[in-house]
């Protein structure tokens, strides 16, 4: 594994939130979406996480940067990287903020202070494309390596990457989360599974969907254990039991085409995700005990495609970006 030290400039931004849009609650839970435009035109804001400081992170895929968004202020600051790096998810804490750059194969850390990075390259020869990452309660991080078909583990104490491979050819892992266990949870998007890696062992398993045309992009899991997904391709919501190996499936409101793509847990265990196949982009609840999904609330600026969101539990608010340039914060009660 290759470990270089840059510096990276910064440039701040101050911009006021658009005005947002609201689903009133007398069928379900309230929705209220605000959106920032990002100052960077054109530059496919994605993937925000709320870190230290209230500041949200993102970053700019077609871009090429790392950016914060102050909520309070609309103070934008951008970190950029190197022309081409095509960054895909940012996930910050204490020590940084980590970013995939997905099309220079490695994975950096930028000091928020110091504009300084750290940089990990993908060990081995081949596709080297970190994509989706996820924290573990000690701070390592496990990540998809899309077209590389391996899902990687980067140790922070040691800063080693170990990349594991899936057996089944071109099946694409993408979305990923880690449960309460440290397990890696992921979906397979080229082909109609899940899969999770035993951390003890290594042992890498693959949880093959019903419906052989399901096409799984996004999941989360509950705090019952259960793991949620959306099928992109035919419009479902899905739910696997790790104990019994049971599938559930329910048809998106939207129906086949509704491309259901971002999507994430609340503090209340309901699922949410967003209807990409529409125009516009629709934000969309579900609640497990009624087995209902709730009135569909429009995004304002059409969103484009929605790719990614994280839910912050103190604020009751899920953060996602747009293609039409916006830092988007939808709030449920």
């Amino acid at each position: 594994m290759d470990r270089f030290i840059f510096a990276a400039c910064a440039a701040a931004f101050i911009f006021s939130p658009l005005a947002g849009s609201a689903v009133p609650g007398a069928n379900g839970p309230a929705v209220e979406i605000t959106e920032w435009k990002v100052p960077w035109p054109d530059s496919r804001p994605r993937d925000p996480w709320y870190g230290p400081g209230d500041k949200v992170w993102f970053v700019g895929q077609v871009g090429d940067y790392v950016a914060t968004l102050d909520p309070k202020t609309g103070e934008f600051k951008r970190y950029g990287l190197e022309e081409g790096a095509g960054p895909h998810t940012v996930i910050a804490d204490e020590a940084g903020a980590w970013y995939a750059g997905n099309k220079v194969q490695h994975i950096g850390r930028i000091d928020p202070d110091t504009g300084q990075r750290e940089i990990f390259g993908l060990p081995g020869d081949g596709v080297r494309d970190p994509h989706t990452m996820a924290f573990t309660r000690e701070g390592d991080i496990w990540f998809s390596v899309q077209h590389g078909n391996q899902v990687g583990h980067l140790k922070r104490e040691t800063r080693e990457i170990t990349l594991y491979d899936i057996d089944s050819p071109r099946s694409r892992p993408y979305g990923l989360v880690v449960d309460e266990k440290d397990r890696p949870w992921f979906t397979l998007f080229g082909t109609n599974a899940i899969g999770t890696i035993d951390p003890a062992t290594g042992k890498v398993s693959e949880i093959r969907l019903p419906r052989s045309e399901s096409r799984p992009r996004r999941l989360d899991i509950t705090a019952d254990g259960m793991v949620w997904y959306v099928d992109f391709a035919h419009g479902y919501l899905g739910r696997y039991n790790p104990v019994t190996g049971a599938v559930d499936e329910w048809p998106t409101p939207g129906g086949r085409a509704s491309g259901p793509y971002a999507m994430g847990a609340d503090a209340q265990g309901r699922l949410w995700f967003v209807e990409t196949g529409t125009t516009p982009n629709r934000f969309v609840g579900f609640d497990p005990a009624s087995e209902k999904f709730t009135a569909p609330a429009p995004i304002g600026s059409g969103g484009g495609v929605v790719r990614n969101m994280m839910f912050h539990e103190r604020t009751g608010s899920f953060w996602f970006g747009t293609d039409t340039n916006t830092i988007g914060r939808a709030t449920v009660r």
